[in-house]
């Protein structure tokens, strides 16, 4: 995607290991000053239909709490999907584009794409679901730089916080995986940010209020290890009733709490205060 565009890239003085879905840019340490494992992740899914003991299983969409747990089987293509390693603008690149609909033609203009184009219905796409109005009890905004990314998540949370993302031991095509011991809650106090389709790296980050996340162990039926993210959403009176996840577990707006997993490129941050 975006393949056309090769914009200066820079690299930040100050140094940690960073999740895969940030794309080749290193960035500096905050909060636990623990290291970031390499990953990848993004958001929507989990609904079981069938037993643990039968083989086909449908894909994990949107589930209870209670099916958040140990020995429960789990069906996520979303989870094994190739991650999308397309890093960060410069800073400075990136405060020098515009990014607003009402500049799409120069944006495009910029990165030498041409109207009508997929290349440029997908970076109006983007732009679009930046620019849509928060919900109620959500915090919202979109980071088109590295930096942006660091400050602007500091500025809600504070600087005691670490940044989550997905971890396999090993690549695998096989999305069926068991949930595994050491299931850990990382609190209520969240950031999740989505990676959006645009030439450089662009995360929506939202935080919904009465939402959990979840460090989830994994283990593939070929032996894979994976540690994913699931959240839970605790109060969803505020959601459409036509949202999907009513659809799929047949229950109405408010009345119990809806989880899913993350899909490979988003990542997550949490603050360390609330992390149990």
């Amino acid at each position: 995607m975006f393949s056309g565009y090769s914009g200066n890239s820079t690299t930040p003085s100050k140094e940690f290991s960073t999740p895969s879905s940030l794309g080749t840019y290193q960035a500096g340490s905050y909060g636990n000053k623990q290291s970031i494992p390499e990953a990848s992740i993004d958001s929507n899914l989990n609904n079981f239909k069938v037993d643990d003991n039968i083989v086909s299983v449908d894909e994990t969409t949107f589930f209870f709490q209670r099916d958040l747990r140990t020995g429960k089987l789990v069906n996520l293509p979303n989870l094994i999907a190739t991650g999308d390693k397309t890093p960060f603008l410069p800073d400075r690149v990136a405060k020098s584009i515009p990014f607003s609909s009402a500049k799409l033609p120069e944006i495009l203009n910029h990165f030498s794409l041409k109207p009508q184009t997929r290349d440029a219905n997908t970076i109006g796409e983007t732009i679009r679901g930046c620019e849509r109005a928060a919900i109620n009890g959500e915090q919202k905004f979109c980071a088109t730089s590295l930096e942006s990314f660091i400050d602007l998540s500091i500025s809600k949370l504070g600087k005691q916080i670490q940044l989550l993302s997905i971890e396999f031991s090993k690549e695998t095509k096989n999305p069926l995986f068991t949930i595994s011991r050491g299931m850990q809650n990382m609190g209520e106090h969240e950031l999740v940010c989505h990676k959006m389709e645009y030439p450089g790296a662009v995360f929506l980050c939202h935080a919904l209020n009465k939402t959990g996340v979840y460090k989830v162990p994994l283990v593939g039926r070929d032996g894979t290890k994976a540690n994913a993210l699931a959240v839970c959403h605790k109060d969803t009176s505020g959601w459409n009733p036509k949202h999907m996840a009513f659809q799929i577990l047949k229950v109405k707006p408010g009345t119990v709490p809806i989880c899913h997993f993350l899909f490979r490129d988003t990542l997550v941050w949490v603050s360390n205060s609330t992390a149990k």
